[in-house]
């Protein structure tokens, strides 16, 4: 091959690759903003009926039965359920699984029912799944490469986040950086900026949705103290990124376990408990996203234990089987804490709530750059130097835990770990019984 015909071939792939992440950017953010919109009404609508609780359990029966009669495809003899969500989208990258394309609607529809029933999560999670949809759509329509699929579905993890946050070069880098704990795939990088950009202003430019924003009012002066209060935090928001993901994994295999992997009657014994629990608090501000008292958290005083209850919360909801998302209450519970501790800590309130926010979806998501980035987005660039230890210190003392057990681990991150490269955080689990 001469130096011409190198020169077309690079150009030819780079210009399919830009394409391939311009049209799932354009798809996946067009839809994105369909699921915030109408999430955002349903979730309205739930606030204004509190009524509308008691009918979780039934929610729960729809949601079970969907999975179950349509979620379930065995290809080359292998069960790819979208029931595993975001599980099913890691496999898929590694190669092991297949995305569904009918996942992406699958989840729009759990998401909504849940919200609008008041089960405690977010919406992202849709977002990422329907994006991998998207992206499957159209590995398949194009008959792309094989060598290029994976890295078409990580495009489409990225116009999901991207667009739902709107965070485009958070989204770019946590569709790299999600599958696998502790290395990124550069050669993605083309296609995932591209799908995340394009998702991101197609949301914001053509569509005009406007995102929450949280607002950092003080940043404490740099000083060793200083950062050893960050140091501290770091590692209290790490356990509680290890908190949230142990309870939620006991609590789907022991569901699992009872009984027998029957979606339909796990979400219904999950709703049955969050009404209870929602009676018990005596209000819905921990069903839905609780996005009011999450940004109270950056300006004025919340119940000392709230970070405790969205855990809960958000546990059973997703851990019976409930869709939707954990990004959103992962930054309730670590904004929360945060802001319960600031009068220890003698730190700003806002700066340890977003260090809380960032800190402990870093630990959570095992994403330590995304992390950083969406800090640099979302605050603005401010307190840059705290939230890089901070996103650091908690990605490391997690050990191997976080939300997704299919995520592989390409080297541990101590060699105290008896864990061998490319194991998943479900096999560490299983290996720190034994």
């Amino acid at each position: 091959m001469n130096a011409r015909q190198k020169y077309r071939k690079f150009f030819w792939i780079l210009s399919q690759w830009i394409f391939f992440g311009a049209l799932i950017g354009l798809v996946v953010g067009s839809v994105t903003t369909f699921l915030l919109e109408t999430n955002d009404y349903l979730g309205t609508v739930r606030e204004k009926n509190s009524w509308l609780i008691a009918l979780l359990p039934i929610g729960g029966i729809i949601i079970g039965y969907i999975y179950m009669k349509y979620g379930k495809v065995y290809i080359n003899d292998t069960l790819n359920d979208a029931g595993e969500l975001n599980n099913l989208v890691i496999d898929a990258v590694h190669g092991k699984k297949h995305v569904l394309r009918r996942m992406g609607p699958i989840v729009y529809l759990g998401t909504f029912i849940t919200v609008f029933f008041g089960g405690s999560t977010g919406r992202e999670g849709a977002a990422v799944q329907m994006g991998a949809s998207v992206a499957e759509a159209v590995n398949k329509l194009f008959k792309v490469a094989a060598i290029d699929k994976k890295m078409i579905i990580m495009s489409g993890i990225s116009a999901g986040f991207g667009a739902a946050f709107g965070t485009p070069i958070t989204g770019a880098v946590f569709g790299m950086e999600m599958a696998v704990l502790g290395k990124l795939k550069f050669e993605a990088l083309v296609p995932c900026l591209v799908a995340s950009f394009v998702g991101h202003y197609t949301t914001t430019a053509v569509w005009e949705h406007k995102h929450e924003e949280f607002i950092i009012t003080s940043v404490p002066e740099i000083s060793v103290i200083t950062f050893l209060k960050v140091l501290l935090m770091s590692l209290i928001f790490s356990l509680l990124s290890i908190s949230y993901s142990q309870l939620r994994h006991w609590i789907e295999n022991t569901t699992n376990r009872i009984f027998k992997k029957n979606h339909m009657k796990r979400a219904f014994l999950g709703g049955i408990l969050i009404v209870i629990l929602t009676l018990i608090a005596g209000s819905q501000d921990y069903n839905g996203r609780s996005l009011g008292m999450l940004e109270q958290a950056f300006t004025e005083d919340v119940p000392p234990f709230a970070f405790l209850a969205k855990l809960i919360f958000t546990a059973i909801t997703l851990g019976t089987g409930f869709v939707g998302g954990e990004a959103i209450p992962i930054f309730f519970m670590g904004a929360t804490l945060g802001n319960a501790l600031h009068s220890f800590i003698e730190l700003p309130m806002s700066f340890l709530a977003a260090l809380g926010l960032v800190a402990a979806f870093s630990g959570a998501a095992n994403t330590p750059i995304a992390a950083f980035l969406l800090a640099l987005e979302m605050f603005h660039g401010k307190g840059i130097e705290f939230f890089f230890v901070a996103c650091l210190v908690s990605y490391i003392f997690s050990g191997h835990h976080g939300l997704w057990p299919s995520q592989q681990i390409h080297e541990p991150k101590s060699r105290l770990y008896s864990l061998t490269n490319g194991d998943t955080i479900k096999n560490a689990e299983k290996k720190k019984k034994q």
